[in-house]
């Protein structure tokens, strides 16, 4: 029969440390893949309906300047609601990507994207 060492239980410890550690951060690149590959599209498509001048159009451009500056636009929540299902779930998408793949702020994603969103903070300061 074997002799009880503790340096084999330290040993066996580390060993399940480091494979939790390895398992979680394979599960966080999966999330944060996903988040992209949903998120970037839908910010594309959001971007698009952002620029109209409909009630959905000012929704989606406060939901994106909330994103990209939260202190100086505040979001309502509830003005999700009056989304239709593809904007809704495109807005998720992005928030997710905001949230998730943290690999760029929101406006980094378009080529000159400080002026886009500057420009859509002047639309809205006209309603």
């Amino acid at each position: 029969m074997a002799a009880y060492d503790p340096a084999d239980t330290h040993e066996e410890d580390r060993n399940q440390a480091v494979n939790e550690f390895l398992h979680r951060l394979n599960a966080f690149d999966a999330e944060r893949q996903s988040a992209l590959e949903a998120g970037v599209p839908a910010l594309g498509r959001l971007a698009k309906i952002a620029g109209g001048d409909t009630g959905q159009a000012s929704k989606v451009r406060r939901f994106l300047l909330g994103l990209y500056n939260g202190p100086r636009f505040p979001f309502v929540l509830t003005e999700l609601r009056g989304l239709d299902k593809q904007l809704f779930e495109d807005c998720m998408s992005v928030l997710r990507l905001d949230a998730r793949a943290t690999i760029k702020e929101v406006h980094q994603y378009f080529t000159n994207g400080s002026d886009l969103f500057e420009k859509w903070a002047k639309l809205e300061s006209k309603r």
